[in-house]
């Protein structure tokens, strides 16, 4: 299961960000300038923060490490730095294609995401414009190639089962369509953990379908939310 981003309870219910544990780069290349974008998921700034050190001491030889990242289900948390670069020319586009992202057609909601694009200058000036268009030119790129998921706020509800008719309840309800968090096991049952929209509604149906498929023998109990990753598109 994905960790979860520290933020507190948000208006959003969903949004978009990278995949999980997996860090996604790219190399461009203008007028003889390298510029390697590095797209990491990060849930809050400290970790942004050290994904920029560690590309600071893998690429200690470049000239530019600009970052920019946004974070959280409103994405209330936005920064961008331009390292050097003439102000306003590297950092402030980076943090634009993030933030304009389209993640479905009108929709911009991908957050939990650090930018750093790493650049070794090749001799020719770019101007400001040219800067401007290769930073943020290089972040759509890598955008374009990176796996993205989207993050659904749930209602993470239990089902105690016991052991041995446990894997096929789970079976049936990942084939009804169901998203299942972790299970836990007893002493005496297996805990089954489902992930549901949360509304009554939703939980109502989830209810009367685990009936069902139990034959009435097994209860859904409501508990905590939580985000999860789902599959995106």
């Amino acid at each position: 299961m994905a960790e979860d981003a520290v933020f507190p309870e948000s208006r959003a219910t969903v949004y978009t960000s990278l995949a999980a544990d997996r860090e996604f780069r790219h190399e461009t290349e203008v007028k003889r300038s390298r510029f390697i974008t590095v797209l990491h998921r990060t849930a809050d700034e400290d970790g942004a923060r050290s994904v920029l050190a560690a590309l600071r001491k893998e690429f200690h030889d470049a000239r530019h490490h600009c970052s920019a990242f946004v974070l959280g289900p409103d994405r209330d948390v936005q920064r961008s730095n331009d390292d050097g670069e003439p102000s306003g020319t590297a950092g402030t586009p980076m943090l634009d294609a993030l933030l304009k992202r389209e993640t479905a057609p009108g929709v911009t909601d991908l957050s939990d995401v650090t930018a750093v694009v790493v650049r070794y200058f090749g001799g020719i000036l770019l101007g400001a414009g040219g800067l401007v268009r290769a930073y943020s030119e290089a972040v759509t790129a890598a955008l374009d190639r990176a796996p993205l998921v989207q993050r659904r706020r749930l209602r993470i509800c239990s089902v105690a089962v016991p052991h041995t008719s446990a894997g096929r309840l789970e079976n049936d309800l990942r084939a009804a369509g169901y998203v299942m968090a972790e299970s836990s096991y007893a002493v005496e049952a297996t805990i089954l953990r489902l992930a549901l929209p949360d509304d009554p509604p939703g939980l109502a149906r989830a209810a009367e379908r685990l009936a069902a498929l139990s034959a009435g023998t097994a209860e859904l109990v409501p508990g905590e939310t939580e985000w999860i990753d789902v599959p995106h598109g």
